[in-house]
């Protein structure tokens, strides 16, 4: 890595699943990242949307854990979540090496495709954009929320996978140990 270990980037991260089949299609790891200035009334994750450090971790201690849920729970891709993921300096350059792990990445954001960064785009796979809109609830689509937020390809990696999302069931984990986690829709 070419990052001096003073100066790697840095990610505020709410929530680790290191192993779920509900954050898109295969078996991933999610990450949920603190923090979110769109704020969509109804949003599920509220307590995702405070900009206050929650959890600070190096772009290195970030790989590490993407690395060992590779070797341990043999993930075929990342999902970012939030909050807000875009709101993360230098996402780009953590997807750019998830990419060399030859893992695919996932990214909902509640901004439109036309408000990000070429250089974030360009390092995801698919991108699933726009706000939350609590009068748009779809229910004919799994883990998008609303009916106006959109599946963008940005590489050819998920588009034979679409239909995970065309599932009018929702598919929820429950992790129980020293706490309860529960993700899905």
């Amino acid at each position: 890595m070419s990052y001096h270990s003073n100066l790697q980037p840095k990610f505020n991260i709410a929530y680790i699943k290191l192993a779920t089949k509900t954050e898109g299609p295969f078996t991933r790891t999610c990450i949920w990242f603190q923090g979110c200035n769109i704020k969509c009334p109804g949003c599920v994750n509220v307590d995702l949307q405070s900009l206050e450090p929650r959890n600070i971790v190096t772009l290195e201690e970030l790989l590490n854990i993407v690395k060992a849920a590779k070797e341990k729970y043999d993930i075929e891709g990342v999902t970012l979540s939030g909050g807000e993921p875009t709101l993360q300096k230098e996402l780009h350059v953590f997807n750019q090496e998830i990419r060399k792990m030859g893992l695919g990445i996932i990214m909902f954001t509640g901004k439109n495709i036309k408000e990000l960064d070429d250089e974030l785009i360009e390092s995801v796979d698919l991108i699933i954009d726009g706000p939350f809109i609590e009068s748009k609830l779809d229910e004919k689509r799994i883990l998008l929320g609303s009916t106006n937020k959109k599946l963008h390809f940005i590489t050819d990696r998920y588009t034979k996978h679409k239909d995970y999302f065309d599932n009018e069931v929702s598919i929820n984990e429950i992790t129980v140990e020293d706490y309860i986690f529960i993700n899905g829709d």
